[in-house]
């Protein structure tokens, strides 16, 4: 059985709309972000968070990963946010615009103040210049489970157009790819905002993907399917990762120093890549 987690699709929804809420019972996104910052007003910030907590602690979200983005500690609402969530049945609280590691060690004694347990996490969001800048400390951070892409704000803080390819924020978010795979922690893409726009965005899911996203988050659930496609393994994709494994292991018991399939050599990094697509596979299934 697989202990990795999926997170294809992690899904934006607006904790202040109760038939939101109601609807992501039944949409196939492999984690929930309750949101109470940027998709709530400030005269809905106590309802929405009343309504993620009942959420969250309802149990009727099935085998899906479960967040609160709360809004940042900086604001009047944001110690209320993290110090209700600490205590909800929730895997990781959401922490918009982390600049530093000094920012993070504040949530997580504001987390500890409010009795969370330990293995409750912290995603933090990547959206100005000065957390790509200091991205490899906070990805490094013990209680940060996730960076999560804020490409909007981010975008906004560069001055930088948003275009098709995206070339203007690639460095940056390359920068943080880097920080993630050094400090063998999930990082998940950002938003795509034009909704209606499905062939944008599966190219955009294919580009984040072939970077090396571990997935991407979502405003929309008929973005949902396309992500969750997109960073799933095919079933070819599974097959052949059981033939490369199949000849390594054969090579192996046989004291040969080289290995073929198909014409192609095989190396050790290949059976690991083989052995995460087959993990990745029975993970996803195990959320069926």
């Amino acid at each position: 059985m697989s202990t990795l987690r999926p997170r294809r699709s992690a899904l934006y929804m607006p904790a202040a709309n109760e038939r939101a809420l109601e609807k992501a019972k039944s949409i196939a996104t492999d984690a929930i972000i309750f949101d109470l910052e940027d998709a709530v007003s400030p005269d809905a910030k106590d309802v929405a968070r009343a309504q993620a907590l009942a959420a969250v602690n309802s149990g009727e979200y099935g085998k899906r990963e479960l967040t609160i983005r709360c809004n940042a500690l900086a604001t009047p609402w944001g110690h209320a946010d993290v110090a209700a969530a600490a205590t909800a049945c929730v895997s990781a609280v959401v922490i918009p615009k982390i600049n530093s590691v000094a920012e993070v060690d504040e949530v997580a004694r504001a987390l500890d103040a409010a009795g969370a347990p330990k293995e409750m996490m912290i995603w933090a969001m990547i959206e100005t210049p000065t957390a790509i800048m200091d991205c490899r400390a906070i990805a490094a951070h013990p209680r940060v489970a996730v960076l999560v892409m804020g490409t909007n704000d981010l975008a906004k803080e560069l001055r930088a157009a948003q275009v098709p390819g995206r070339a203007p924020l690639v460095p940056s978010l390359h920068m943080a790819l880097l920080a993630a795979r050094e400090a063998d922690k999930v990082i998940l893409d950002g938003v795509y905002n034009d909704i209606k726009n499905a062939e944008g965005f599966t190219a955009e899911c294919v580009q984040g993907q072939n970077m090396g996203f571990d997935g991407k988050t979502l405003i929309h659930p008929d973005q949902v399917a396309i992500a969750n496609d997109t960073w799933a393994p095919s079933a070819h994709d599974v097959e052949h990762a059981r033939k490369v494994i199949a000849a390594f292991n054969e090579a192996l018991a046989e004291g040969k120093g080289v290995v073929q399939l198909d014409g192609k050599m095989i190396e050790n990094l290949h059976v690991a890549n083989a052995e995460r697509a087959i993990a990745i596979a029975e993970a996803i299934a195990q959320l069926s």
